[in-house]
């Protein structure tokens, strides 16, 4: 059976992605994978630092973290867009989890040859899209294999109800997509 880790870029309880990545975890429970929805709040980590991380090792957090990364079959990445980029939390988050634990421990061993989808939401037009662009750059770049389906959901603060549900069918689709994709690709090289 396929686990699905997804992670909310955003710390906010009442985050727009945080909703979205709940939606990604329901779609991706009813297909009959494990999803493994994060709250970022459970993992507090340091800004990295080099020296912190030589004087003390890996924080707690940052372990557990990176257990749930290697027990994953993929990732679904639910990233808002700061200032057209990754928010500072999302790329701690992916800072910490690619440090090597001793030397006898691959390169990003949390990262390479993982499966991984990219989705987003914003009260803006285009939805964090272009923080997708970075996000998908950095990934790429430490050996993840990100599916070309992305969604992007725009005006976001009007498309969930009071309860967190998405109330927007064609969104429910777009999101339906990319963890079709993810967990296609998964199940392949699984």
């Amino acid at each position: 059976m396929l686990k699905i880790l997804i992670l909310p870029g955003s710390a906010r309880r009442d985050s727009v992605n945080r909703k979205l990545a709940a939606v990604a975890a329901e779609l991706i429970t009813a297909a009959g994978a494990v999803a493994d929805l994060v709250d970022p709040a459970d993992f507090p980590l340091p800004l990295f630092d080099q020296e912190l991380e030589d004087a003390s090792g890996l924080p707690a957090e940052a372990k557990a973290l990176k257990e749930k990364f290697l027990a994953a079959d993929a990732i679904l990445f639910a990233s808002p867009e700061y200032n057209s980029s990754v928010t500072p939390l999302m790329k701690n988050i992916i800072d910490w989890v690619s440090r090597a634990e001793s030397d006898d421990e691959a390169p990003l061993a949390a990262y390479k040859g993982k499966v991984a989808g990219l989705i987003a939401a914003s009260p803006g037009a285009l939805g964090g899209l272009r923080g997708l662009v970075t996000l998908r750059s950095i990934l790429g770049n430490i050996g993840v294999m990100v599916v070309p389906k992305q969604f992007a959901l725009g005006g976001a603060y009007g498309k969930f109800d009071d309860n967190g549900t998405l109330t927007d069918d064609s969104a429910r689709k777009g999101v339906q997509s990319v963890v079709d994709e993810v967990m296609a690709v998964a199940s392949k090289l699984k």
